[in-house]
């Protein structure tokens, strides 16, 4: 009887208008970051390479602030400046270039004595990958255009299907230690909603490839792809709240900083890689994930 009492309570006391003040800069920003995204795929690896230095290196910029509490030049403009380095190296020399920088930066932490080293030394680690992640799956090919629409169509939808979902229908928290905001009926949208955005850049880049492949692996790839992307979402939540802070930073308006927009991605990206590299090797990530 009390459960029912409280779930009727919930009902009456849920506004009508469920969203926030941050659905409008959250609109503004999906109408700049799309577009600018889409663009970089389009134009090439190595403008795409350019788009990934800058937020990659901004991203490092946020975290540094984040487990230092602190917003200094030093050593946070060296690392940004190797995983950059790293990015733009990657399409001009290959692979292993990058792979070299990225050790390097590494090393750098590792030699840099400042608090929170072992938290300097995971994060330099993990944009590490996440830089060599993403270029992989656009690579030189068109293959890599179509590979990065269907990555990033699952994550955003993903999260616009958890923020939707979640904010109109309510119920159970996800996990309300790490993120009071999510719910379990946010993940289930979410998770509809990315597959089904996924499955359609799947059958059009099938058809533009003259190559299609099983509906299934499509389907099952989606999944895993969304599943992960929230996943990163609420990794990213309990890093903020392990050092007390609300947002990454204040760049993108309605997300806080780049690191708050990318979590979701980030994860998503690393899975996705493995996917591609584990069926056709590391050079041929693309057709690894779309030629099935």
């Amino acid at each position: 009887m009390t459960e029912e009492k409280t779930n009727a309570k919930s009902v009456v006391n849920r506004p009508l208008w469920p969203f926030g003040p941050d659905l409008l800069p959250r609109l503004l920003s999906a109408v700049i970051l799309i577009p600018l995204t889409a663009i970089a795929l389009i134009a090439g690896w190595l403008p795409f390479a350019l788009l990934v230095a800058l937020v990659m290196a901004g991203a490092y910029r946020e975290w540094e602030s984040m487990i230092s509490g602190e917003h200094k030049g030093w050593p946070a403009a060296l690392i940004m400046g190797l995983l950059g380095l790293a990015a733009l190296a990657h399409p001009m020399n290959g692979a292993w270039t990058g792979t070299i920088i990225i050790a390097v930066a590494v090393i750098a932490g590792i030699l840099i004595k400042a608090p929170n080293r072992g938290w300097r030394i995971a994060g330099i680690a993990y944009f590490g990958l996440i830089t060599m992640a993403f270029l992989a799956i656009r690579g030189s090919s068109g293959a890599g255009i179509w590979a990065g629409l269907y990555l990033v169509s699952i994550t955003w939808l993903t999260d616009s299907g958890a923020y939707f979902v979640g904010r109109i229908v309510g119920g159970t928290k996800l996990s309300p230690d790490v993120s009071p905001s999510k719910t379990w009926s946010g993940a289930a949208g979410g998770l509809v909603s990315g597959t089904l955005g996924g499955l359609v850049i799947w059958f059009i880049a099938g058809w533009a490839l003259g190559a299609p492949s099983p509906f299934i692996i499509g389907l099952l790839i989606a999944v895993v792809v969304s599943i992960a992307g929230q996943a990163g979402d609420l990794a990213e939540s309990a890093i903020k709240r392990r050092f007390a802070v609300k947002d990454s930073g204040d760049i993108i308006p309605g997300h806080g900083g780049l690191m708050d927009r990318i979590d979701s991605l980030t994860m998503a990206a690393l899975v996705l890689w493995c996917i591609g590299l584990a069926h056709r090797g590391l050079g041929a990530v693309p057709q690894g994930i779309l030629f099935w």
